[in-house]
């Protein structure tokens, strides 16, 4: 089976990405192969085409964090799985999701319900499993509380905050003007970022926040930390402010955790932590792989029922990975860019 690919080969601009065609071989015990339907852009590809992704893969690589897509075979002893032929499934893969066809293990396969098509799902595999566990298992936020989430209306964001107020928390949110309207219409209370974000929220939370979701780090991580009320946590996620600066992600993301594991540290009621997607794969792979399908099965089921939408922000084929790549870099948008495999 012949499968086509997007290749980086090494550090350089979206337009240095290139189609490769390889020979896939027939799936191995607990493998499927999944036929891509859409995968996404997200901030790690971003980093990564700059060899500044915290968890840097070696070059060359295909880039793709997540996919949706159908399983068309199964290994010898998949047989029995509840991932059948013909199912659509979603997939957490870090990379490869750049792809028409693409070998997975069955374990890591996540049913999508029925109904809902391949691009509305794949904008909340790593959004929303990402949103749902900051929100609920790192905040623990609860009905009644008010958050800050930053960029609510990227990818993470949009997600962020239609799980906040589906649950019944209030959401103030950070955006350029332009995405104003589409972050009320989620529920949220816009806040322009260029503006003194701190002073904004103070006005509109004078006790301060229960809870601030950070994917920008940098210098401002410590007015995100002064917004919390005490109790409250700070859930940094990123570092997107440092995306185009020369330097070390892995030290970057070090920098930042120590700067988070100090403040935890103060007798002040606060409490910090940076949320990493992956931890705990490595040292517990069934725990690991079987708390991500409960979570992803939540956010689907939410959005099977309507009470969450789909936030695609445009789909490009796999042809125009590059274009996709530079539309996402340029934001300015609600929501998810979507890469559509099998689109001419």
């Amino acid at each position: 089976m012949l499968a086509t690919e997007v290749v980086l080969a090494a550090v350089g601009e979206p337009e240095t990405l290139r189609l490769h065609t390889r020979e896939l071989p027939d799936p191995g015990p607990g493998q499927a192969l999944v036929r891509v339907e859409a995968s996404g852009v997200s901030f790690a590809e971003q980093q990564m085409r700059r060899g500044k992704y915290y968890d840097q893969p070696a070059f060359p690589f295909v880039p793709g964090y997540d996919l949706v897509g159908v399983v068309e075979a199964l290994g010898g002893d998949a047989a029995g799985s509840p991932v059948q032929v013909g199912r659509r499934v979603a997939a957490l893969t870090k990379i490869g999701g750049w792809a028409d066809r693409v070998i997975l293990d069955v374990a890591d396969l996540v049913p999508v319900p029925d109904g809902v098509d391949a691009a509305a799902a794949e904008t909340v595999v790593v959004n929303g499993v990402t949103a749902w566990r900051m929100l609920f298992r790192s905040a623990r936020v609860r009905a009644g509380d008010t958050i800050v989430v930053l960029g609510a209306s990227g990818g993470v964001g949009s997600t962020l905050v239609q799980l906040a107020r589906h649950a019944g928390i209030r959401v103030i949110g950070t955006a350029s003007p332009r995405s104003h309207d589409r972050i009320r219409e989620l529920g949220a209370i816009p806040v322009d970022y260029h503006d003194d974000v701190p002073a904004r929220v103070r006005e509109l939370a004078p006790d301060g926040v229960a809870a601030v979701f950070d994917h920008v780090g940098g210098p401002g991580i410590t007015d995100s930390w002064h917004m919390l009320a005490r109790g409250g946590t700070l859930v940094s996620y990123g570092s997107a402010s440092t995306r185009d600066r020369p330097g070390n992600g892995f030290v970057t993301v070090l920098k930042l955790v120590a700067r988070l594991w100090i403040w935890n540290l103060l007798p002040n009621g606060r409490g910090a932590s940076f949320f990493n997607l992956w931890a705990g794969r490595a040292r517990r792979l069934d725990r690991y792989r079987a708390e991500l399908r409960a979570d992803l099965e939540q956010v689907f089921a939410l959005l099977a029922s309507g009470d969450i939408t789909a936030q695609v922000a445009r789909t490009f084929p796999l042809a125009d990975a590059a274009a996709a790549l530079r539309y996402a870099e340029a934001g300015g948008f609600t929501g998810k860019v979507i890469i559509l495999p099998q689109s001419a």
